[in-house]
């Protein structure tokens, strides 16, 4: 890599030698995938490590060592969503145990770590950082330094900023030094389509299971989707970018998918259109009968596939506020049709802290808690990796969850007739 005279002095130790040692691990990640130069990080970053694993003692040495040293990241940072919430999510004695005295009994002191080098605020644990209600949200043409495949792919494809799928800690270091190198999706040819992939379904696909054929199949590529803006419109409002976050999170999870254009409706696909589209790109054809083949391939990994589901998670990544209200009106309509007041099953629905706020002031917040739904800003995907928890019978509209746990996925319709109990 070429490094200005400003970066070859911060290599060489001139603001000390925490600094010199992230600046060089930088330079050997950018070399590795044939960066020349670094750019410039131009907002507020996001990371991925937001759990206090007992087991990840080098990371907490790398904070320790990066507090010493009196570094901070010039913009205040977001993080994934918090473990635990013993409040919301009800844990019998034995999970507690684990969870706080085995797998995250360093979360309250990681916590600490985070707010001495630059965590925006107590709510800032989401995994929807760029929501407006919590105000991380970059800006077209925007350089990040964010890890979280979820959020990394909706900012890139729905906001049209520019992230690579960082790990944890490469996420921390970009946002400290201020710059990150300059490769893939930070460049225009690496954000041109390698597929073009063409809807011809009957109606609106399920976002998750759309999602979740299109990233089985392109992997870490990046697909131009053809044919699905006569469903979604050419405009992008609230509930157009519930059903991307959700999408975009399943290509992500069941692929690597760090970018991906709508055709008519993403920044890009509007400005440049077939520009977009490499002269070589695959195509992939996706109508229902491919959807459907996708759904029915997904694996039970229950120890007794007919068992009553014991929990369900509603929420991952975290649900939109306007996700929120139609699911509480989904949730009173089937119970309605059941004859029942409650849920059947025990239902979490998650969401970021400063949407949870905001949704607690309005009258279907009562109606939800009525329903014997529990709001949290909880990770579900760190909940059931506790191997107690994760043993469970557990049931979600998340792909993602799915793909890291054993919890069993239903299409959203179905969800809401199991645990409303609709004949």
């Amino acid at each position: 890599m070429k490094l200005t005279k400003e970066e070859q002095a911060i290599l060489s130790g001139s603001e000390g030698q925490t600094k010199a040692k992230i600046m060089q691990t930088l330079v050997e990640f950018g070399e590795l995938f044939g960066a020349t130069e670094f750019v410039p990080v131009s907002t507020c970053g996001h990371l991925v490590t937001s759990f206090g694993i007992g087991l990840l003692k080098p990371v907490y040495r790398i904070m320790d060592e990066i507090i010493e040293a009196g570094l901070k990241t010039p913009y205040p940072f977001t993080v994934d969503p918090r473990p635990i919430d013993y409040k919301n999510v009800k844990c019998n004695i034995l999970d507690k145990l684990i969870f706080s005295k085995i797998m995250y009994s360093k979360q309250k002191h990681y916590e600490e770590q985070l707010s001495k080098i630059g965590l925006k605020n107590k709510n800032a644990f989401t995994c929807t950082c760029y929501l407006e209600e919590v105000g991380n949200t970059p800006k077209y043409g925007d350089i990040l330094s964010w890890a979280e495949s979820s959020a990394v792919v909706f900012a890139n494809s729905v906001l049209g900023a520019r992230c690579n799928r960082n790990s944890g800690m490469l996420d921390i270091f970009g946002a400290i030094l201020g710059k990150v190198p300059k490769f893939g999706l930070l460049t225009d040819d690496g954000r041109k389509a390698d597929y073009i992939v063409e809807i011809k379904t009957s109606h609106l696909p399920e976002a998750q299971i759309l999602g979740s054929a299109i990233g089985m199949r392109v992997m870490e590529k990046v697909p131009y989707v053809v044919g699905l803006d006569k469903f979604l419109g050419t405009e992008l409002n609230d509930d157009t970018i519930s059903y991307l976050k959700d999408f975009g999170a399943a290509t992500a999870s069941n692929g690597a998918v760090g970018l991906y254009h709508i055709d008519n409706l993403t920044p890009e696909a509007k400005k440049y259109g077939k520009k977009l589209w490499r002269e070589n790109a695959e195509k992939y054809v996706i109508d229902d009968a491919e959807l459907e083949r996708v759904y029915k391939s997904y694996p039970i990994m229950w120890k007794k596939e007919d068992a009553k589901p014991s929990l369900c998670f509603i929420g991952c990544p975290h649900l939109s506020f306007s996700q929120l209200k139609n699911w509480t009106d989904k949730i009173g309509e089937n119970l309605k049709k059941s004859g029942r007041k409650k849920v059947k099953v025990r239902t979490i629905m998650t969401c970021a802290p400063d949407v949870a706020d905001k949704f607690k002031k309005t009258p279907d917040y009562k109606k939800l808690t009525s329903y014997g739904v529990k709001l949290s800003s909880i990770c579900p995907l760190m909940y059931t990796n506790n191997p107690i928890a994760g043993s469970k019978p557990i049931i979600t509209n998340s792909n993602k969850l799915r793909t890291y746990s054993k919890a069993r996925y239903y299409k959203d319709d179905d969800i809401v007739k199991i645990i409303c109990e609709v004949k």
